[in-house]
């Protein structure tokens, strides 16, 4: 979609926080027709390796992925709602949506690829346990399967925004996942940023 931001630095943590969780918040309802949108983190990556130092920006993931399973998603909500407003969430129907852009005027190498969901088969999701200093987290790694339909977002700028759900709890909702990677363009520029 198209998506203006008014972050203007978004390796400052607090400015991301304070002006990108709201818009964020704002873009996921308008999309998704959900009531209430509660941003609860973010990851930068980049391939700038003086970048990676900084701890909690991180390298592209170059691995067919989708980042919450039925064991870890409820923990999610668990995890950044209070626990009455957490139970009362679980009782009903829940997705977690993400948003992803460019924070460089455009991506010239490394777009990302999504497998249109509905072409995932209910098999090959293999479990992958995350380990954090505070948290084990849990995401699924997607099998290859011949039913997959690829798409992927070349030269995005700045003002677009790819959103996509990665957990539902409506199975007739027809996608529950979205499995997605970054990878190696081989029609980028010898010297694309």
């Amino acid at each position: 979609v198209a998506h203006h931001t008014t972050v203007k630095d978004f390796f400052d943590e607090d400015e991301i926080r304070r002006v990108y969780y709201p818009e964020t918040e704002r873009l996921i309802k308008a999309e998704s027709g959900a009531k209430r949108a509660v941003v609860f983190d973010h990851t930068l990556r980049t391939a700038e390796k003086s970048r990676h130092a900084d701890g909690w920006v991180r390298q592209a993931v170059h691995a067919v992925h989708n980042d919450y399973t039925e064991r870890s998603a409820p923990q999610r909500v668990r995890d950044f709602l209070p626990a009455d407003e957490a139970e009362a969430a679980l009782q009903g129907r829940y997705g977690i949506v993400q948003t992803w852009r460019s924070i460089a005027p455009r991506v010239e190498s490394e777009p990302l690829a999504m497998c249109d969901g509905r072409t995932i088969p209910e098999i090959g999701f293999i479990r992958y346990e995350r380990r954090y200093r505070d948290r084990t987290g849990e995401t699924y790694h997607i099998s290859y399967s011949p039913e997959h339909r690829w798409f992927y977002f070349p030269l995005m700028t700045r003002d677009e925004a790819l959103v996509f759900k990665v957990f539902d709890t409506d199975a007739s909702a027809g996608v529950r996942f979205t499995a997605h990677t970054a990878f190696s363009d081989p029609t980028s520029a010898l010297d694309a940023k």
